[in-house]
């Protein structure tokens, strides 16, 4: 089936809503029907400010990137952006086009991939 790898990058300590930005955007995947998310934490990066965050032992919590991924339909993705665009969240995201599968599917996944379910 062919979609969409849609990424997300924050920061560990954005909030949106009195959640923990990550937080908020898994749950709204899930309730738009979204079948899965992934959050990963960065050990280094940087971003557009070129200000550099690494992880240390003693360093403060909150400053790592994360990064919040999922492969979904192009329909799927562009109603994730919208609602994240519609709640004044800014974010920088990719989208990139992507082949995917389940290996030795079941009933229901063979549902999903066709778009029966």
């Amino acid at each position: 089936m062919n979609g969409i790898f849609l990424r997300f990058y924050m920061r560990e300590d954005q909030k949106h809503r009195h959640h923990m930005l990550y937080d908020w955007l898994l749950r709204e995947a899930r309730r738009l029907g979204i079948h899965g998310g992934t959050v990963f934490r960065g050990v280094a990066g940087f971003g557009h400010h070129g200000k550099l965050h690494f992880q240390r032992f003693f360093e403060l919590a909150g400053e790592l990137p994360m990064q919040i991924d999922f492969v979904v339909t192009e329909e799927e993705a562009q109603k994730l952006i919208d609602v994240i665009t519609g709640e004044g969240v800014r974010l920088f995201y990719v989208k990139i086009p992507v082949a995917f599968g389940v290996t030795n599917p079941d009933e229901t996944d063979a549902a999903e991939m066709h778009g029966k379910a």
